[in-house]
């Protein structure tokens, strides 16, 4: 089974997740792809998070629940960082292929992230583009980091075969939803 992993925050979930969960399993031929909801983000500040039930449901929300499913298992697993969270669902799941899902955004800062060439090195990754984030992203540390391990975007439908290390820029049309831009608009709206 190929199975993509697109890990977050999701508070709240919206439909560029959603858009980001279909073109991925579509463009690289996923059985599923795991919305995993993460009970916290050590990079994100805990003021305005929603609290964890709330955001999985939003996550189950925007899943079909049979090939983008909303997920709770790093809660269940105790993991915190997704280096931990690959290494324990390859246990636990030994025939899946896995395939790490993020956006330009996020590739602009992997480095921040504990034992992030670790990550690299343990499971391939998919990099969609994200408006005003994709020439930093492609130009960054991680980027350059990881320049040899870069694969065409052609050989995006072969990235969960791949072995690691290996990632794909996949060009692809761009949603331009944000989570923190849904905060914001909530947090300026008057009741």
């Amino acid at each position: 089974m190929r199975i993509g992993l697109l890990g977050g925050s999701f508070n709240p979930a919206h439909d560029g997740h959603r858009h980001v969960a279909e073109l991925a399993r579509a463009r690289l031929g996923l059985d599923q792809v795991w919305l995993l909801v993460s009970p916290g983000n050590v990079l994100k500040p805990q003021a305005g998070m929603a609290g964890f039930r709330a955001r999985l449901a939003g996550a189950a929300r925007i899943a079909d629940g049979r090939r983008i499913v909303a997920s709770g298992i790093e809660a269940a697993l105790g993991t915190r960082y997704s280096i931990d969270t690959i290494h324990a669902l390859r246990r636990r799941f030994p025939r899946a292929r896995f395939v790490w899902l993020m956006g330009a955004d996020i590739l602009t800062q992997l480095p921040r992230w504990r034992r992030w060439r670790a990550l690299a090195r343990a499971v391939p990754i998919l990099v969609l583009p994200r408006p005003s984030y994709n020439p930093r992203a492609l130009a960054g540390p991680a980027a350059q980091r990881l320049r040899g391990a870069r694969r065409r975007a052609r050989e995006a439908g072969v990235l969960a075969l791949a072995s690691p290390p290996a990632w794909v820029f996949l060009p692809a049309p761009q949603h331009h939803a944000s989570a923190s831009a849904i905060r914001a608009a909530h947090e300026g709206a008057v009741p």
